[in-house]
């Protein structure tokens, strides 16, 4: 807000306008209009908290985008917009909001930027900063803005950030700078594009593996989803998403607190064919509160069970008790299974785990945590001088459920436990991700190799499915 009222607003103006969107105002009225119509009919989330939307020319990208708009109820009420997007131009090592500017302006007119809220998150930390060339180029931001134009009557104030900063700790510091306002009163809109430049059908494979990560909600199994498609050697990927930090971002900020619904996905070679040898990759999304199925461990939590699973290894081998936590949260009270796996430069070190529903998980951590370390008979027992070159997994699982047929086991969903008489095995669910079996030899490595019944003996056996939490 302007101290002075004779002082003029200050205005950015559009530097895409006849470049990713139409330059004339009619004719971009129509074209917005005509893609959102498409999507007139498509769910509206009434407890919708953030959309990931895609950032390229309409042309390719805007009946994605269209999809993820259609997701705000009518005559829903904001009262700011959070608009979050990477930089294709500056590295800037944190996060740079626009205090530069009162509006910013399309040939729809101008949208009000809130520059108290900007000043706030600039003067609240060093990693939020104001640079002018984080924006004057910058499209990511911009594009979104006829669209929402075009949704509301009254576009509310909008908060623009950009994101470049591929530090991991600074990315949850300035997720934890914003979670205040990841509340009913805001709409977060993350701008991504996702694959770039493979050719169609590999682009359909990364971006299928890309999403599902996303509607895990997990930001490490996003994470991890980029580092495989990054190794996955398909030719011509450049990135699996441009916007992957802003992505990060958001959820770290929901932190499990939200259902991820995915909209709509395509990418550029469903529109300019025949040539698909170097496409790009667009797919819509929209969180929703109060819609998370199941049990669901926050950042902070799986956090403080890798603690609790290295402290206690450590005051183990200096001779001294167990720490206990002090202030456990609901979800680190409950009474769950849990596997503690031990890896050494990539390879098992040790693994062991408790399926009973009989102690407090963050107990169960701390006690498996000490198993692998010490007891499983494969290996012997970790030393002091390894320990720094230990890694951490730990799997929460939920509860198990009895099935008659293998047809009800979903393979990398389940793990399987098979019991009978006195003898019994499982896999947990992430073994299918480093073997080629089919669910039938899943099984039966399992009922072989960890029951101890023969290859066919799972046929005649006890069948058990659970899911996992794993980090």
């Amino acid at each position: 807000m302007n101290n002075n009222a004779n002082t003029q607003p200050k205005v950015r103006h559009a530097t895409q306008a006849g470049r990713f969107y139409d330059g004339n105002a009619k004719r971009l009225a129509q074209e917005v209009d005509g893609l959102l119509t498409i999507h007139s009919h498509d769910r509206k989330y009434d407890k919708l908290a953030a959309l990931i939307v895609p950032h390229a020319g309409y042309y390719y990208s805007g009946n994605v985008a269209a999809a993820a708009f259609a997701a705000i109820p009518e005559g829903k009420k904001y009262q700011r917009i959070f608009l979050l997007g990477p930089s294709h131009h500056e590295w800037l090592d944190g996060a740079s909001g626009n205090t530069g500017f009162d509006y910013y302006s399309t040939p729809l007119g101008n949208v009000k930027v809130d520059i108290e809220t900007v000043r706030k998150l600039v003067e609240s930390d060093k990693l939020f900063s104001y640079r002018p060339e984080a924006h004057d180029r910058e499209h990511c931001l911009e594009v979104q803005l006829p669209f929402l134009q075009r949704t509301f009557k009254e576009v509310p104030p909008i908060v623009p950030i950009i994101i470049s900063t591929n530090d991991y700790a600074k990315l949850i510091q300035i997720a934890d700078r914003l979670k205040p306002y990841f509340n009913d009163d805001n709409l977060f809109i993350v701008s991504s594009d996702f694959s770039h430049y493979p050719s169609y059908d590999d682009a359909c494979e990364v971006d299928y593996n890309t999403g599902k990560a996303i509607e895990s909600g997990d930001v490490e199994q996003f994470i991890d989803a980029l580092e495989k498609n990054e190794q996955s050697g398909k030719r011509g990927l450049a990135t699996s998403a441009c916007g992957e930090l802003a992505i990060a971002t958001l959820m770290l900020i929901m932190d499990g607190s939200c259902e991820v619904n995915h909209l709509l996905y395509q990418n550029s070679g469903d529109v300019e064919q025949p040539d698909r040898s170097r496409v790009v990759g667009y797919h819509a999304f929209a969180m929703v509160r109060g819609e998370q199925k199941g049990f669901r461990l926050t950042y902070e939590e799986k956090r403080t069970l890798k603690n609790v699973a290295k402290e206690s290894i450590n005051h183990a081998l200096d001779g001294k008790p167990t720490p206990r936590l002090l202030t456990p949260t609901a979800n680190l009270k409950s009474k769950c299974g849990a596997f503690v796996s031990l890896h050494k430069h990539g390879h098992l070190r040790g693994c062991i785990g408790h399926f009973g529903e009989d102690v407090p998980l963050h107990e169960i951590v701390s006690e498996m945590a000490k198993a692998a370390a010490f007891e499983d008979p494969r290996f012997n027992p970790v030393t002091k001088e390894e320990l720094d070159d230990i890694d951490i997994e730990i799997s929460v699982l939920t509860p198990m459920r009895r099935i008659q047929s293998i047809d009800e086991f979903e393979l990398h969903r389940h793990g399987i436990y098979i019991r009978k008489g006195f003898r019994s095995g499982t896999f947990l669910p992430q073994v299918a991700d480093e073997v080629d079996w089919t669910k039938e030899e899943f099984v039966s490595h399992c009922a072989r190799d960890k029951a101890g019944i023969g290859w066919d003996g799972w046929k005649d056996a006890e069948l058990y499915v659970y899911e996992a939490i794993v980090f």
